[in-house]
Parts: structure tokens; sequence; C-alpha cells
């Protein structure tokens, strides 16, 4: 069985229509979904109700508070059931269809598929954001493997799963620690389609958030600059002192 995990946040909209194509797609596949509201302001949960009504392999689950995108995964993964799990976004940006061959993938014995963007659309500044953390990413962090244009679409092992839930903690980055983990990966391409009904809740605060936790969670950096920071500090203190030491043995 295979389990779909989808956070959801003000996408009453959007649910609906996922759930049509997730049925078309995985007709001959045993599957279950697993919809994370992660607490939306609107009356998507209402909608995750009557999905669930509608159908016994959806399992619906409301977040307390709005805990980001990445905290819903996590949670969703927690309570899948399958051998596998795929995250399929609820804004219909990443197309479902891309499944079946991801699931091809996996039967040959892949514990990862990564599918990767050709290209992004959207507002400039979601994509200036996008480009200059994956550079980061890939530069300063030192995450090698990461594609130049991201990925953020992906059908995992049930391993990998385990593995995951026992590394995650609640600031985790989840696309960054599936990388760092390893196992044997592969990558599909796919064009990235663009929003057609609702907002993105992907707001700068949060994009500022996952930077500053990708950083500190997976790299050196920060200690490095505090560390080279301090000397520097300790250096500047020093001159006067040094300086009117000199001035003082001149003198004497």
């Amino acid at each position: 069985m295979i389990s779909i995990i989808t956070p959801a946040f003000n996408e009453r909209s959007n649910l609906p229509m996922l759930y049509e194509r997730l049925t078309a797609v995985l007709d001959q596949v045993d599957w279950e979904w697993i919809i994370v509201d992660d607490h939306s302001r609107d009356d998507t949960f209402a909608v995750i109700e009557r999905l669930v009504a509608l159908d016994s392999r959806i399992k619906g689950i409301r977040l307390a508070r709005n805990s980001g995108s990445h905290l819903a995964i996590t949670c969703g993964l927690q309570h899948s059931s399958g051998d596998a799990a795929a995250l399929v976004v609820s804004d219909l940006q990443d197309p479902p269809e891309l499944l079946l061959e991801m699931l091809d993938r996996w039967r040959t014995g892949v514990q990862v598929v990564w599918a990767v963007r050709r290209q992004q659309p959207g507002e400039k500044h979601h994509t200036w954001f996008a480009s200059i953390y994956y550079w980061v990413m890939r530069r300063l962090v030192g995450m090698t493997d990461m594609p130049s244009t991201g990925a953020d679409f992906f059908l995992i092992d049930r391993v990998v799963i385990d593995a995951f839930l026992a590394a995650a903690d609640r600031h985790v980055s989840v696309f960054l620690l599936l990388m760092w983990l390893g196992f044997r990966r592969e990558f599909i391409e796919y064009d990235k389609q663009p929003r057609t009904r609702g907002h993105s809740g992907w707001t700068l605060a949060k994009k500022l958030k996952l930077v500053v936790d990708s950083i500190v969670g997976f790299s050196d950096f920060p200690i490095w600059w505090f560390m080279y920071g301090g000397m520097a500090a300790i250096v500047v203190a020093l001159v006067p002192t040094i300086a009117a030491f000199t001035v003082y043995s001149g003198v004497g």
C-alpha cells in the first residue's frame, strides 16, 4: 500500500479536485490518503471531514495550531501505514499523475524518488527566494546533491520513513533531512504547474524561518561564524590595550 501525505492550509477549493485526480490515477493501486490540516482559517477541515465520510481510505488530521507544512508532513508520515509514502501538495502544482512513474521506480528498488522541477511558475519574489535558498543549501550547507531548481515532490520507502521519523525534530526541513539521510535515490523531471485556486500560505516569515532552521540544522557555518567573530572581537578589544601599554612603556 502507498500512503499519500497532503498538508493543507486554506485549501478547501483544491482538495475535492485533488481527490478526483488521485482516484483516477490510483484506481489499480492499494492506497490511503492522509490529509493534515495546518489549522486553516477557512472550512478546509469541514471539506476533509466530508471526504473522510465519502471514502474510508482517507484520514483527516487537524493540527492544534498553525505549525507549517514541514511539521504537517512529519505528522502525516507518523500516521502512515503504507509500504511507501508520497508527498502530494494540495495546490495541484505537482501533478499526481506523476505518481505512477514514481511507483515504477520504487518497485525497482529505489528508496527515494525525487521529482525535480524543470521550471517553477509563479510570482517573481517566490522564484527568486527559491533560487537563493537552493544556492545557499548547495554552496554553504554542503547539500551538493540538491537539484538547483529544487525538489519538493517525493516518494519514499518505508525504511526511509522510519529513519526520517527517528531523526526528525519539530524544526526539521523535511527535504534536507531526506537528502542528508542518503539511501538509494533517483530523480525524474517534471513541469510544476501554476496555482489556479487559492493563495499560498508561504509567507516571508516562514521562508526566513526555513532558511535559519536549514543552516543551523545541517551546517557548521553558524559555529564557525561565531568563533571567528568572537576572535575578531577579542582582537579589536585588545588593540587599544596593547597600544596604551606600548605608549606607557615608551614614556617610561
